[in-house]
């Protein structure tokens, strides 16, 4: 698919508030139609070869590692937001000048086809990031989308952070983001932690490329079902009846 892509996949939660119900298991290692999560993500990005696949694990990492020994991992040891789970993997991309791929190891709906639209994208507008979107009319609690007066990406806003103005845009920001290697490292150095949850957000990221002036381009290819995550144990009931519905 053109330039060289590698994929990091961010597999280190705890999933607290799937253990409500006294299981212990890292959440992407949590069953939905009898497979863990992660492992739907991981069929999806099987268009890249096993070893440039990088998991980032923290929680019970020798669950994850058992079910997945082929894969290449870096350790998260300690929840700092998902601008420092990228900063854990940068170990496992040493000399690597391509673009990588990073997603979350919870989203089981995101369909294999979406991430080669996003690669795509990316490619052939030459940007230093391109962001996965979508559109839902459901009030979920995504990052909004905002784009200039061009309509071309301006920034991420978190939906606790929204105005009502801001709230009211339907793009969303599914999460999913390709970066040029590169430029990714630089920009991940520049991440501060003075915010509300004292995390480094890689939310972050693709404004701090536009402020360099990076390309930051957008791929609205994703539907409202792939957008979704498991953090509970209703979401997980949730995903799990979409996968086992009748086609």
């Amino acid at each position: 698919m053109g330039d060289k892509i590698k994929a990091v996949v961010l597999a280190a939660g705890k999933g607290t508030r799937l253990q409500q119900e006294g299981i212990t298991l890292p959440k992407v290692m949590r069953r939905a139609a009898g497979r863990p999560l992660l492992d739907y993500v991981l069929q999806a990005l099987s268009f890249l070869p096993r070893e440039d696949i990088l998991l980032v694990v923290g929680y019970h990492k020798e669950d994850v590692l058992a079910a997945y020994p082929d894969y290449p991992a870096a350790e998260q040891a300690e929840q700092l937001g998902t601008g420092h789970a990228v900063q854990c993997a940068l170990a496992g991309l040493k000399g690597f000048d391509g673009s990588v791929l990073v997603c979350c190891g919870d989203m089981p709906l995101m369909r294999r086809e979406t991430y080669e639209s996003l690669v795509r994208t990316h490619q052939e507008e030459g940007n230093w990031c391109t962001l996965l979107s979508g559109h839902s009319e459901e009030p979920l609690p995504y990052g909004r989308i905002v784009r200039d007066g061009a309509g071309d990406f301006a920034r991420i806003v978190e939906d606790r952070d929204c105005t009502p103005a801001e709230r009211a845009i339907r793009e969303l920001n599914a999460g999913v983001y390709l970066f040029r290697t590169q430029e990714l490292r630089a920009c991940l150095g520049q991440l501060r932690r003075d915010n509300a949850q004292g995390e480094y957000y890689l939310t972050d990221v693709p404004a701090l490329m536009l402020s360099q002036g990076g390309r930051v381009g957008v791929c609205d290819r994703c539907t409202p079902q792939e957008m979704l995550g498991v953090n509970t144990p209703e979401q997980l009931a949730q995903v799990e009846a979409l996968l086992t519905k009748p086609s």
